[in-house]
């Protein structure tokens, strides 16, 4: 097993006392694209470079990427070296945040995932969902944490304003708090995050697990024109960047890069990693030698000024 040298880099996610490596593994390709062995070589590769953050979400695959990374947990010697958050509200089984909805995406989840708990249960907004009683998915969270099955609550797809009412609300009746915030962040999607999110979750005093650092693989540098190959997953949301701003990220990101003889998806996760309030950055694996070079960017130290050029392009 490869040394973790960076192991010093472990950051708390919020007020939780959960310890992750601000490099995470999103599982959206798991069981669609990449099959059971090649995920558990990303898996293992990942572990072995000091990588502990796993996401992923019931409906992935149709459950099929809760299964596989239920298989690879099975290996682990010590089930707690993994920090495992699934994203609920979205399988067809279990649709929405109503109290029988959260338990039964839940148990579902635990059986695909073949564990005694879950980390961070993530609930998706999917709009909000007025029309379920925040008291509902609270009760339902709290049985669930009780029970032991859950130990944290991570919230996705949700406006300000309902995050605020969810948090409100488990103060006022002890149910479980909002512990962490997932959304898109990269040089190429910051608004949202950066206007209402960041605030917020240092306000709640909240993680965050920022998705898709590499903006869909558009911030590899693979896909330059609108020209290039839809066949990739998330393709066509990388090649919708191409035009004059995606330009000026690559051209600054490149500059970044040859200055510190590396990749460009290492210097796009070495920015979303550095910037305030983010905790870590999940990065859909396409192989893993972008995974692991990615991970490198725990060790990638830009300077101000890059900082700054990069935000700049970026704008």
């Amino acid at each position: 097993m490869r040394i973790r040298p960076y192991a010093f880099c472990m950051r708390q996610v919020g007020d939780t006392g959960v310890m992750v490596a601000p490099v995470g593994i999103d599982g959206g390709v798991f069981g669609w694209t990449s099959g059971a062995s090649a995920t558990s070589r990303a898996l293992d590769s990942f572990a072995d470079a000091g990588g502990n953050l796993v996401c992923t979400a019931d409906h992935y695959a149709g459950g099929r990427s809760e299964v596989m990374i239920g298989s690879w947990l099975a290996t682990l010697a010590d089930r707690s070296k993994a920090v495992v958050s699934t994203t609920i509200g979205r399988h067809p089984d279990a649709l929405g945040l109503g109290s029988r909805e959260v338990v039964r995406a839940a148990e579902g989840s635990l059986r695909r995932l073949g564990t005694d708990y879950i980390d961070f249960l993530t609930l998706d907004g999917g709009g909000d969902a007025p029309d379920v009683p925040i008291d509902d998915t609270l009760e339902a969270l709290d049985m669930l944490r009780r029970s032991g099955k859950v130990r944290h609550v991570a919230v996705t797809g949700h406006s300000v304003a309902r995050i605020r009412a969810i948090d409100a609300r488990a103060e006022e009746a002890v149910y479980p708090s909002v512990s962490a915030i997932v959304q898109q962040y990269s040089l190429m999607q910051r608004s949202v995050f950066e206007r209402d999110l960041a605030p917020l979750a240092a306000e709640l005093g909240a993680g965050v697990f920022a998705q898709f650092p590499l903006a869909h693989g558009f911030l590899t540098g693979d896909f330059r024109d609108r020209s290039a190959s839809v066949d990739a997953p998330g393709a066509e949301e990388a090649v919708a960047h191409v035009g004059r701003r995606g330009s000026r990220v690559l051209a600054a990101m490149e500059g970044v890069a040859a200055e510190h003889g590396t990749s460009l998806a290492c210097v796009a996760v070495a920015w979303t990693i550095s910037r305030p309030g983010v905790t870590a950055a999940v990065v859909v694996p396409r192989s893993v030698d972008e995974l692991l070079g990615a991970f490198d960017a725990r060790g990638l130290s830009l300077t101000r000024q890059q900082v700054a050029m990069l935000d700049k392009a970026s704008e």
